[in-house]
């Protein structure tokens, strides 16, 4: 019977972790990641306006400290050089009802064509899988 119980007790031990590796999860994330280009027509302390061809109405995107300003070769500006008539393209992300530009690269102005060319959207699927 001390055999039987010694036996039992081995077969949990190694049973156990086998358990636990079943019990790893993969926890599958999308982040969007999205772009807008178009011309900037309002730039106050808080927000930023964005005027696109693709869109009726203006996108309004919050900014912070962290928020950076490059131009098209990845140089930082200053942002008191973003202005009001500048074509962009702004780097943003959603979170909760905000939406948040992220980086703003500031493009050469067009001397052709309309402002406000394109908006373009991107998303990836980042997955991450949690050990227990």
């Amino acid at each position: 019977m001390k055999r039987v119980k010694s036996f039992v007790l081995v077969l949990a031990v190694l049973i156990m972790p086998c358990s636990l590796f079943a019990q790893q999860e993969k926890v599958t994330s999308t982040v969007t990641k999205t772009e807008t280009k178009g011309t900037i027509s309002e730039f106050s302390p808080d927000t930023i306006v964005i005027r696109s061809e693709t869109s009726s109405s203006p996108d309004r995107y919050s900014y912070t400290e962290k928020t950076t300003y490059v131009d098209e070769t990845g140089a930082a500006v200053s942002r008191e050089t973003v202005k009001s008539g500048l074509p962009v393209t702004v780097y943003y992300t959603r979170e909760g009802d905000r939406v948040i530009a992220n980086k703003v690269v500031v493009r050469k102005t067009m001397t052709t064509g309309k402002p406000g060319i394109e908006e373009k959207k991107t998303t990836t699927k980042t997955t991450t899988e949690t050990k227990y």
